[in-house]
Order: C-alpha cells, then structure tokens, then sequence
C-alpha cells in the first residue's frame, strides 16, 4: 500500500526513494534466510551507511546528512517494513553515536565520520540482569585507575553485543543514585571486555542480543564522555530520541503485516467472492490501517517537537507506547486473516507477530511509558 506523505523538502523525497529503492532491493530479498539462520546482515548495514542512511539526523560536519528527525523516522519506517532486524540495527547505532555527537569532546567527535558512515558499528550499553527499568540502579563499575578506568560488571540485552565496534557503557564511578552515573566510550576490542554467547530470541533472530561481562577492562580517561556524573542525563536523553525510533520501526512492522494481510485478502475465495469482502475481516483490515495511521501521526508528532527544539519526551513516550501496542495487536490479527496460513512460516506475517513482541519491551517497556504519561499528568 503506497503511502501518502508530506515531506519538509524535495531531498526528503529523494531521501526516502533511495531508501526504499535499497530496501526492496538489499533487504526484502534476504530477511527470511538470515533470520531463519540467525545471521546479522553486517553488509547490509555497512551498504547503507555508505548511501548515507546511517548518520541522517546528524550533523554534515560530522559525516551525518542533517536530516530532521521526521524524516530520519520514516526512512526508518521504510527499513523496518522490509526487514525488522536491519531497522531496529539503524536505530540502536543511531541512538549510539548520541553520546558522542551530543556530549562528546572535539577530540572524541573525529571518530563520527567512521560510526555515521556505517563503517565502525555501536552498541548501547545500559541495561544490566538485576536492573533493566531501574537505570539508576545500574551496578556497573569504572574504578579511576591513572589515566585510565578499570571497568568491572554486566550488561545484558546488549543489541550488536558480538558484532559492535564500540560500546557505549554505562558505568558507576561515584556513590548511589542518578549522579554518580557515568558514560565511557570503549573499543570492543579492549581487553576484559567479553560478549557472551548470543541469546536465544523470540523473533529479530539476526539481531545479535548477548550479555556483556567487564572484567577490569581498561578505558583511557579521555574516553569518559560529557565528564563524571553525566551519564544519567546522557542515557535518558539518547533514550528519548531511541524511542521515536521503536515507535517507527513499529509503525513500519504494522504496515508490512497489514499489506501482506491485505493482498492475502483479495486473493483468497470462500463462499465463492474473496474474504475481504466479508465484513468481519473487513473491518478488522479497516481497523488495523486507522491505528497505524494515527500511530504514525503521533510519531511524527512527537518528531517535528524535537526538530523544532522543543519538548518532546511525554510525546516520545505516547508514541512509542501506542505505536508498539498497536504493531503488536496488527501483527495478531494479520495472522487470524490468513487463518491455518498466518501459522506457518511460508508467509512473513508469523514472524512479523513474533518481532513485534520486543517492540513493546525495548527502550524503555511499555509499563514504563505509561509510568513516564502518568507522572506527566500528576505534576500538570
């Protein structure tokens, strides 16, 4: 189903062109063999950082496309209607360049024409097995060591755990709470710093998620971003932005189930006329595309706050709350339209249900969203 959309500028034209041009051709045609094997498309990610799609709402000066945040969001869209896994990819590595592109020193930023270009990849890591919602409580530790950080802890649910060029971690270098957080960049190829064996997922099978063990990993100083104690800020900031990106790889997801369920629709014959013609799954087909257009709406929304420098994290928050719950019921009832056939894997819309799933966990769960809403509402 075309999508009718209003773009800032003609480049943005442009932009999402190239981007479904690249998605059709370099996505669609491998997702099912590389998530059936369980294999991280580092290629793809490297051809599409190479036509610019990985640092679009950076700066140029920093190797980014300068893109608003609205149009980064449906670039993303496009990618996650082809291949989830790929989409979800481009929005982690987005969300971990933020540290450096947002708070980084000079010194550090010489390194973002390498991220932004697709040729070195990030992983984010924040969350650990005792403490995912409870960010503040993270027990991760970086020790000040000469001119260096001893780093010693755990990171679990780590996407491009085995794959990343750089981590971002998260890290206590001071007492309890918010403040004593930091943020370090470091080298995935330090030593002490060891990737797990990969998790066994639902769904996004070709999105390496691992635990991470830090034993004494040694980071040089001037890797610490934004300076000690900054690192809350830092995490819930990138965090923000991170969730716009779930709330478009949501709607992109929904989209592809609701086109497949659609086409299914028309073609398959009961009762001698095709099945969208009758009304109960007619109208679950006209449900399913009102709620991905209104989550759509709510995610650009929230985008075109934060391009025109304002706040934004509550509509972040509804975005990626509704957008997920939504790519999640879609998803479902894609599989009910195409009956015995929506079970098996010969068509996609059992995977697609199976991958909405994390949507609502990633990022921030959707308990928290609302938690995040509700407070809003409190203080208001």
């Amino acid at each position: 189903m075309t999508v009718d959309r209003i773009l800032p500028t003609d480049e943005a034209h442009d932009l999402l062109g190239l981007a479904t041009e690249l998605a059709d051709r370099e996505l669609a045609p491998k997702a099912a063999a590389f998530e059936e094997r369980a294999e991280f498309p580092r290629e793809v990610l490297r051809t599409l950082g190479r036509a610019g799609l990985l640092g679009l709402p950076y700066p140029e000066e920093y190797g980014g496309a300068a893109q608003p945040y609205e149009v980064y969001l449906q670039v993303l869209e496009i990618l996650a209607s082809r291949w989830l896994a790929v989409a979800e990819a481009v929005s982690v590595h987005t969300l971990s360049c933020y540290p450096v592109a947002a708070f980084g020193s000079d010194e550090q930023r010489k390194l973002l024409p390498d991220m932004l270009g697709g040729e070195l990849l990030g992983a984010y890591c924040l969350s650990e097995p005792q403490g995912g919602s409870d960010a503040a409580a993270l027990t991760t530790r970086a020790d000040r060591d000469g001119d260096s950080y001893l780093v010693s802890g755990t990171k679990a649910w780590i996407t491009h755990a085995r794959t990343a060029d750089f981590y971002n971690i998260f890290c206590r270098t001071s007492g309890p709470g918010p403040k004593g957080i930091s943020c370090l960049l470091a080298d995935a190829g330090t030593a002490g710093i060891t990737p797990q064996a990969a998790e066994r997922t639902m769904g996004l099978r070709a999105s390496p998620v691992a635990q991470i063990a830090f034993d004494e990993a040694r980071v040089p100083a001037d890797r610490l971003i934004g300076g000690e104690g900054m690192g809350f800020t830092i995490a819930m900031s990138a965090l923000d932005s991170g969730r716009l990106g779930i709330a478009a790889c949501a709607v992109g997801l929904a989209q592809a189930a609701l086109d497949y369920a659609v086409s299914y629709a028309r073609e398959r014959q009961q009762f001698g006329r095709s099945i969208i013609d009758f009304q109960g799954l007619g109208f679950l087909l006209a449900d399913a595309a009102t709620q991905i257009s209104a989550a759509r709406a709510l995610t650009l929304a929230a985008a075109r706050l934060r391009d025109a420098g304002r706040p934004y994290a509550i509509e972040a928050a509804k975005a990626k709350l509704f957008a997920t719950d939504m790519a999640m019921r879609v998803t479902t009832d894609a599989v009910q339209v195409l009956g015995g056939a929506g079970y098996v894997a010969d068509h996609p819309v059992e995977r697609y249900m199976r991958e909405a799933k994390v949507l609502q966990i990633v990022e921030g769960t959707n308990q928290i969203q609302r938690m995040v809403i509700s407070r809003a509402l409190a203080k208001d």
